[in-house]
């Protein structure tokens, strides 16, 4: 399990083999010329977009007509949560304009709803019902509660919640009333993270994480008299598992696991007879299995070389479900009505933002229901990325996300950035990300790296950088620089660094450990003082800092390696300009770690920018934010990369220039 720096959502510890090679766009023609007419936007522009939720996985996303859907959306600038028309009118739930605000499921018979907030970003998040009135109520208040919806049982009678109101580093379960919220406790943790709960109410399944490579799945019978644990995966050695769901007859566990080679497949466990079978495999990970409310359609999303592909089974007639009229892209957020006559699912291209589309499953035919890309942008001046793969210092092949700006040619080379994703343990997929769109539609080739122990290739290549931080897997990202200069299209002088939370640790110590290895460096919320974040991590981490200290090292026993790879306590060899970006309310990466770093810098006599953003976390929500980052970051990279002058910086951050 990894990931921990970057999201709330705790991934999969999937990993990965050499796969199939893919040819790198070397030539020119793999870069188009710029079309007639093509514009280059502002921040404001591309960010004048709306994000689309689906209320998707273990709610209910229909209405109780079958017909509406529960959203989310920022069309205001920060989420809230909508009702979504079949014909595209959106009605909003809720108004907040401090907290962003998520729809999490209808209620199975009214107009009630679930959501859930937290406070600018400090992911202590709440759940709230939204009264048919319009009200909120609170069902898990508390200071330092953090909560979340697990589902509903058959009769909708009951749903569940996962709070640490009584324990910060554990989560309890509840049964919630739905008449009148109501609640009991029905499953007191000891350090477990919660898996699934069976539709029936009977079973809970539960991960324990043994380290960064092993796992335990355990069944616990919450009907039994004197209820227990029983672990139904004994094996040996390092394997990894993780809880999908269960069939909707509640008779089967659908799990993922790498028992059985280099990538993560999913199995069932019959919970009568603990027989274990084969479900779904692929040359690649899959990622989750889940089911129509009476389990006739089976939907498996496995990632393929850095793209989610997903797969419906008419389990009826044994073959895949054809959907018409969808893009290529990512499906993700898939859920069905409760009469199985209709799915909602988002898709999510290169060149838009999700948009969420509805199909009749008698005919495949799907509809769009929302326009997440603003009219003002034509997709014809976005670009699809390539995937790449180029040689690291010991020859394995390193693979990456590459986005060529289609003004880039050998008579007029663009400058570069290799882009460093968060984890440890993520992973840069293709699909709309706006920070990128904007960099590339403003002339800079951008090349989002997967180094060595990133998600997605097969557990081997995963576990290469365990306990080893800072160095094979940096030496990955300064050779993708290599990679860059060979490229005719690409100016070999100016080339820099990008990334957030562990992705900016890569950037500070690509400047602090290889300072001449990267021009400029942009480093967003990363970690710079591995001994301080280790030691603070939040408590409602509980089971996963078994994991991570299994990763990283345990700051009891490698505070001596912790300090050698930090970047702050080797600022002193910071030469190159960077830019630091951080939100005030950020419980992963604390602001010390970055007013620090600024500081040690500045104190070399090098420039250095940095924005602090009083009301945001470990990502930013607010529109205005992101399109303030997104600013800042074009800006320094113009004066201090392609050397112009840099615009006024904008007033919605705090700047501590």
């Amino acid at each position: 399990m990894r990931n921990l720096l970057i999201s709330s959502a705790i991934l999969l510890a999937s990993a990965c083999a050499s796969p199939p090679q893919a040819e790198a766009p070397a030539e020119l023609a793999a870069t188009p010329a710029a079309p007639a007419g093509f514009t280059t936007y502002t921040a404001q522009q591309l960010y004048d977009t709306i994000s689309y939720s689906v209320a998707a996985g273990r709610g209910r996303c229909f209405a109780p007509d079958g017909q509406s859907l529960l959203t989310s959306s920022d069309e205001t600038g920060i989420f809230n949560a909508y009702t979504l028309s079949p014909d595209g009118t959106k009605t909003a739930l809720t108004q907040s304009a401090e907290n962003s605000t998520y729809a999490e499921s209808y209620f199975p018979a009214d107009g009630r709803v679930l959501v859930e907030a937290d406070g600018g970003g400090n992911e202590l998040s709440h759940l709230y019902v939204r009264e048919v009135d319009g009200t909120l109520k609170d069902l898990t208040p508390g200071e330092k509660t953090r909560a979340y919806f697990l589902g509903w049982n058959q009769s909708g009678e009951t749903f569940y919640v996962a709070t640490n109101a009584r324990d910060e580093a554990t989560d309890d379960v509840y049964a919630y009333s739905t008449a009148d919220y109501s609640s009991r406790m029905i499953y007191q943790n000891d350090g477990l993270e919660i898996g699934a709960i069976s539709p029936d109410g009977k079973l809970l399944a539960l991960v324990e994480n043994v380290s960064s490579a092993d796992a335990n799945l355990y069944l616990y019978d919450l009907g039994a008299a004197a209820p227990e644990k029983t672990l139904i995966t004994p094996h040996d050695g390092n394997i990894a598992y993780t809880a999908y769901g269960f069939t909707p007859d509640s008779q089967k566990l659908v799990y993922g696991t790498n028992e059985h080679g280099e990538f993560t497949e999913a199995w069932t466990h019959d919970v009568a007879t603990d027989e274990k079978a084969a479900l779904v495999s692929a040359d690649w990970d899959v990622l989750a299995v889940s089911h129509s409310p009476t389990g006739r359609y089976r939907v498996s999303t496995v990632n393929a070389d850095g793209l989610w592909e997903v797969t419906f089974l008419d389990t009826v007639t044994g073959k895949p479900l054809a959907l018409s009229g969808v893009p290529d892209g990512e499906v993700t957020q898939v859920c069905f009505n409760d009469d199985e006559t209709r799915v909602a699912f988002g898709v999510n291209t290169d060149t838009s933002p999700r948009n969420i589309y509805t199909a009749d499953l008698a005919t495949g035919v799907a509809t769009r229901l929302t326009n997440a890309l603003s009219p003002a942008i034509d997709e014809a001046n976005l670009v699809t990325a390539s995937i790449v793969r180029y040689p690291s210092f010991d020859g394995l092949e390193i693979p990456a996300i590459f986005y060529v700006p289609k003004t880039a040619s050998a008579e007029t080379p663009v400058p570069a950035i290799v882009w460093v994703h968060g984890g440890p343990g993520g992973q840069s997929q293709k699909g709309y990300t706006a920070d990128i769109q904007f960099l590339v539609n403003n002339g800079y080739a951008v090349l989002a790296a997967n180094n060595r122990g990133s998600s997605g290739y097969g557990k081997t290549f995963f576990h290469m950088d365990d306990k080893r931080h800072g160095e094979e897997d940096l030496q990955d990202i300064v050779w993708g620089r290599t990679y860059l200069e060979s490229l005719d299209y690409i100016d070999g002088d100016r080339i820099g660094i990008l990334g957030g939370s562990y992705g900016g640790f890569m950037t500070a110590a690509a400047l602090a450990f290889e300072p001449e290895a990267f021009d400029v460096g942009v480093n967003i919320f990363g970690v710079t003082n591995w001994v301080r974040t280790l030691e603070s991590i939040p408590a409602w981490w509980g089971s996963f800092r078994v994991a991570l200290y299994d990763e990283m090292g345990d700051p009891a026993t490698d505070a001596e390696r912790h300090r050698a790879i930090s970047p702050l306590f080797h600022a002193s060899n910071i030469v190159k300009p960077m830019l630091v970006v951080q939100g005030a309310n950020d419980p992963r990466v604390l602001q010390v770690e970055s007013d620090e770093i600024v500081a040690a810098v500045r104190a070399n006599g090098v420039p250095v920018e940095y924005v602090v953003f009083p009301d945001e976390g470990h990502g930013f929500q607010k529109k205005a934010n992101r399109i303030t980052a997104a600013e800042a970051y074009l800006g320094f990279l113009d004066k201090y990369l392609k050397g112009k002058a840099a615009s006024p910086a904008p007033a919605a951050a705090e700047s501590l220039n």
